[in-house]
């Protein structure tokens, strides 16, 4: 009898241990925050043969993402047929599990920072190809009618002021690529919260191949953001910690409201740019590489509402970019003081031998009220091919309206990113999200 116990109270111990350590479950308290190619993705997306060969091939998509971020200026509704296009460009380096309806039906949204309305592909969609959200079998589903507020909110409706029925718009979404959708309201669960009325897209086509294939979570600054549409329950504060994209095994996490939240953490003030009511901007002052200040003209890190310049944070890009010059000046201290010689790999213009990273200095990102000193694996990047680091920064694109300076992924991972709208703030501590 004692052993037929022992031998329970064992197969017991190890199945807990083994819930406790399923890197792919997700927490009442955490929400997920998965790599697309890593392994708890849900998209049929390979092991990749090296994580740098990823890196390099999702940043080199990041000129079409500053392209449509942008193009985010605040516009009148207006009616506009689907803009064709197979512009292929990165977007949603990281997906967080979500259910729509009741019963819940599971959707792997991507997390968007710079995106409002979220959307998800429905039952009939033109040109979806993932998993799609069936209305039909949810009991609280809901089309909004044309004469809702919320059918002002969205870009470019199309239902004429007034008129009856239900509220169908077109959205472009990264520059070539555009969807269909009616606006819909159902219940979304995020772990174990509950927000009733959610409104969303419920996309009926799409054209192009930039769409996210299960929806988009917006976590923008607008009205229809999911925190503009939870303030009650969330209080517009949330932040997110992303793995490495190194961690093929690991997730992040994503947590809603401010309880929970890092009580050891330095604020910088977010900007509001009523132009671009979407996006997240901070006041970036500088850029020290090692102990130099770098010298770059402060109109080039200046904010302005009029024509969108400043600095942002951003889930989507995968590299930092800032605008030509500031890069470059700050490209060339670098070199100043890693020796030589230089080559290209990819998105990346510095190169060197490995060996002489001992050497590599620390950049620091000064923004009003507090500084960044980013981890040395938040500013190299390493080839496995061959003994070389790269500096994980590029210029903005010159072919685009290059006036934002972008804080990007790569960047951000393995800190804690906190966004406190409530208070206009943004916060940043160190934490291993792997």
């Amino acid at each position: 009898m004692a052993l037929a116990i022992a031998t329970f109270l064992f197969i017991t111990l190890l199945s807990t241990k083994s819930s406790a350590f399923d890197s792919c479950a997700s927490t009442n308290e955490d929400l997920s925050v998965i790599p697309v190619y890593g392994k708890c993705s849900p998209f049929n997306t390979p092991k990749p043969s090296s994580w740098e060969n990823t890196v390099i091939n999702m940043a080199s998509k990041d000129p079409q993402r500053l392209s449509y971020l942008s193009s985010l200026v605040a516009q009148k509704p207006n009616s506009a047929p689907i803009a064709s296009g197979q512009q292929v460009f990165n977007i949603g380096n990281y997906v967080v599990r979500a259910k729509i309806g009741t019963p819940g039906q599971l959707m792997f949204m991507v997390l968007d920072t710079s995106s409002d309305t979220g959307w998800v592909p429905c039952s009939g969609c033109t040109g979806c190809t993932s998993t799609m959200f069936a209305p039909n079998t949810s009991s609280t589903y809901g089309s909004t009618e044309c004469s809702a507020p919320q059918c002002t909110q969205v870009r470019r409706q199309s239902c004429p002021a007034g008129a009856p029925g239900a509220c169908f718009f077109n959205q472009s979404y990264g520059g070539a690529s555009s969807f269909y959708a009616t606006l819909s309201r159902d219940v979304l669960r995020l772990g174990t919260d509950v927000i009733p009325n959610y409104s969303f897209g419920c996309i009926n086509a799409i054209s192009g191949s930039s769409i996210p294939p299960q929806g988009l979570l917006g976590l923008g600054r607008g009205s229809m953001s999911l925190l503009s549409q939870s303030a009650s329950l969330y209080s517009g504060v949330f932040s997110y910690c992303l793995p490495s994209f190194k961690s093929y095994y690991f997730s992040g996490s994503l947590k809603l409201g401010p309880l929970g939240q890092p009580k050891n953490i330095k604020f910088t003030p977010l900007l509001k740019n009523p132009h671009r009511p979407s996006l997240y901007y901070v006041n970036l002052t500088g850029i020290s590489v090692g102990r130099v200040l770098v010298p770059i003209a402060p109109e080039l890190l200046a904010f302005d509402t009029n024509t969108g310049a400043g600095t942002i944070i951003d889930s989507g890009t995968v590299i930092t970019r800032f605008v030509q010059p500031a890069y470059n000046a700050t490209r060339d201290e670098f070199r100043k003081q890693v020796k030589g010689p230089f080559s290209s790999l990819g998105a990346f213009d510095t190169c060197f031998a490995s060996t002489n990273e001992a050497v590599a200095p620390a950049i620091t990102l000064h923004f009003t009220g507090m500084d960044l000193v980013l981890p040395m694996e938040n500013t190299l990047i390493h080839s496995s091919a061959s003994p070389v680091a790269c500096l994980a920064m590029a210029a903005a694109p010159t072919y685009v309206n290059s006036v934002l300076n972008v804080i990007a992924n790569l960047q951000q991972q393995n800190l804690r990113i906190l966004f406190d709208t409530a208070n206009s703030r943004l916060g940043i501590a160190r934490e291993l999200c792997n």
